[in-house]
């Protein structure tokens, strides 16, 4: 189950006053979202007569057409019955007239929830045509009542959520609700609301556009929901204000689609939100359990079960990022960027006050040394010490290229730190001679005797010039163990410990461009262009990298893709594979997505007992695999199950 719902906010051309007009281009607009696969289509406040009716609201004629105007809109979800339709209507109960929106599908009426706070300031009068939902006198109404055939009760109330049919909550507010200091999507979303819809009609003035665009967003994000608003367009009576018809979609605090003109009518906007997000949030989330605890037996709901089918979106119209962790924008992306590089340094600068120490750190000219040298510098800088308290050493042993050797020294040189040269290679082949392994056999012994010796090394000349070691590995080989068990998987303080390996080279480029680095800037852009590897294995016959970790264990961009949605979301193998085919589609056939999925699932649970015992590290972004943190989990769980799903793709 892949969790997508598709939402349409429609903008009718409304005329105000002929609701057989309106209701004829409301029945348009259902047409179309059905043969969009649309499974939630959602109409503005008052849409079958138009908002700007004023005294003609108490004119039984226009009340009537509105009967007969819900008794068409009805029928017409009859005709299109994979589409769950809220539209706006007057309707009066008890003798009084209330705000209402209407839930319908597959021709019945499910509910009608009434407008709770009435604006009665500045250009707004509802309370001269309408009553709260706080003075409804019934809980349910009669449908022969409303102009609609058949003999049922319909729930009436601001209390009601509606189930469709495969269990998602959905929850009805209007315009002013939502802005007020507890709006009614608050208790919707307390008790089970996963999408709440708002049916608006917010006249247009300076600077409101950006203010109900943030406060969509504040309200999406602390609901943990899905939040759908559509406000009345710009056919709407202009007497004294006119109505931009704006439309938002949020998700968990992020707009996923806006209508882009300032006066807008007459559009249909569609677009997919993942319910899989919201479920995730309110699992992790236990604020929102308490909430529920608390406010919940306040004012609890009643649920509608509205008999429709299961959601139709499969997530096509879902906008997706293949690199989830790096923000596609040049500007945003260097803000996040040097957002992180602050909470680094931050984060090591309290570390190396605390102990009075310096810094010591293997700079092998690759990219998880070189950050995490920058942040030590700039660490120094902000304590009001000498880069030279930085201790860089670099160790060449077997795998050295000449590239990343001139680099090492190269950035050590321009930022002024403390240099060391100290070659491995003499002390890792007695070593082989030591534990009896031919030092022509290049496997895992191999290699893991080069680490561990770089890290004895690093450890004893930390004593010797009163240093800690700083951790240069990222959350990237974290996740896939791709680091020496008590070799580059230990260290005093980790860095980049939840630094994606796909950020690290936008943190580099981004670092370079600061005034205090302009004389590492060459050197830094070359260590960018030098491909990712351990340099492990002896270079080739023309000195270069002959190892390359992407061919070993994988693209990282992909399993930085998997990392993300498995760890942010708890997504299944399932539906993180079908995601990343659809962001890799230019890149990568299904057959080699599967391939590397595998291997991270397999590598992720195998390896855990690395991550069980990381050294300290600060948390940059919403995933850390600190056994302190975010991720608990036995060393010796089995991944059998999420390996068998993979298997069935």
């Amino acid at each position: 189950m892949l969790d997508f719902i598709r939402i349409a906010c429609a903008v009718p051309p409304v005329r105000v006053g002929d609701v057989t007009k309106n209701v004829e281009d409301i029945c348009r607009r259902i047409r179309e979202a059905d043969e969009q696969g649309t499974d939630l289509v959602v109409f503005p406040e008052l849409a079958l007569t138009g908002y700007t009716c004023a005294d003609l609201f108490f004119q039984d004629t226009l009340l009537d057409a509105c009967k007969a105007g819900l008794r068409a809109v009805a029928a017409c979800t009859g005709e299109h019955p994979g589409v769950m339709v809220v539209v706006g209507l007057p309707a009066v109960v008890g003798g009084q007239m209330y705000n209402c929106g209407a839930v319908l599908s597959a021709g019945r009426l499910h509910g009608l929830v009434p407008k709770t706070y009435l604006p009665n300031y500045n250009e707004f009068y509802e309370r001269r045509w309408f009553s709260s939902s706080r003075d409804l006198p019934q809980t349910e109404v009669d449908a022969a009542d409303l102009g609609l055939g058949g003999s049922y009760r319909v729930p009436i109330g601001r209390d009601i959520l509606f189930r469709m049919g495969d269990g998602t909550m959905l929850g009805v507010e209007i315009c002013e609700d939502l802005w007020t200091p507890m709006p009614p999507s608050t208790m919707l979303a307390i008790n089970g609301a996963e999408v709440v819809v708002n049916l608006s009609a917010s006249n247009e003035t300076v600077g409101k556009r950006s203010y109900r665009r943030r406060l969509v967003e504040h309200q999406s994000s602390i609901c943990s929901c899905v939040y759908a608003y559509v406000s009345a367009g710009c056919t709407e009576s202009t007497q004294d204000l006119v109505f931009s018809g704006h439309g938002i979609i949020a998700e968990n605090g992020t707009v996923l689609a806006e209508n882009q003109s300032q006066i807008a009518t007459d559009y249909l906007m569609v677009h997919d939100a993942d319910l899989g997000k919201v479920r995730a949030e309110r699992r992790k989330n236990k604020s929102v359990r308490d909430a529920t605890s608390f406010y919940g037996a306040m004012e609890p709901m009643r649920t509608v079960d509205c008999g429709c089918g299961a959601l139709r979106s499969d997530g096509t119209l879902y906008h997706l990022e293949k690199l989830p962790f790096v923000p596609s924008a040049r500007a945003d992306r260097l803000e996040r960027c040097m957002s992180i590089f602050n909470i680094q340094v931050a984060g090591l600068v309290q570390r190396l006050r605390l102990l009075g120490a310096n810094a010591v750190i293997g700079v092998s000219g690759g990219l998880d040394s070189t950050l995490a040298l920058l942040v030590a510098v700039e660490a120094m800088r902000q304590l009001g010490r000498p880069a030279s308290d930085v201790y860089g050493v670099t160790m060449p042993c077997f795998g050295t290229s000449d590239r990343t050797y001139n680099n090492s020294w190269k950035l050590m040189e321009t930022l002024g730190v403390n240099a060391k040269e100290i070659s491995i290679k003499a002390a890792v082949t007695q070593h082989f001679q030591d534990i009896g392994h031919d030092p022509t056999v290049f496997n895992g012994t191999y290699e893991n005797a080069q680490a561990r010796e770089r890290t004895q090394i690093l450890m004893d000349y930390a004593s010797v010039v009163n240093g800690i070691v700083i951790g240069t590995g990222d959350l990237s080989e974290l996740a896939l163990g791709w680091c020496t068990y008590n070799g580059d998987q230990m260290s005093m303080y980790g860095v980049n410990a939840s630094i994606p390996k796909t950020m690290l080279r936008w943190m580099i480029d981004a670092i370079s461009e600061s005034e205090q680095f302009a004389a590492s800037r060459e050197v830094l852009q070359d260590i960018l262009d030098t491909p990712i590897s351990p340099e492990l294995l002896p270079p080739d016959e023309k000195g270069n990298i002959a190892q390359y970790t992407e061919d070993l264990v994988g693209p990282y961009a992909l399993h930085d893709f998997f990392l993300y949605y498995m760890m942010r979301y708890s997504y299944s193998p399932t539906k993180i594979f079908c995601l990343a085919c659809r962001a890799f589609a230019q890149d990568f056939d299904a057959a080699t997505i599967k391939k590397w999925l595998k291997a991270f699932y397999r590598r992720f649970f195998t390896q855990q007992f690395k991550r069980s015992c990381m050294p300290d590290g600060v948390k940059v972004g919403n995933i850390s695999l600190s056994p302190r943190g975010d991720w608990r989990m036995p060393s010796d769980a089995s991944g059998r199950i999420w390996l068998d799903e993979i298997e069935k793709l």
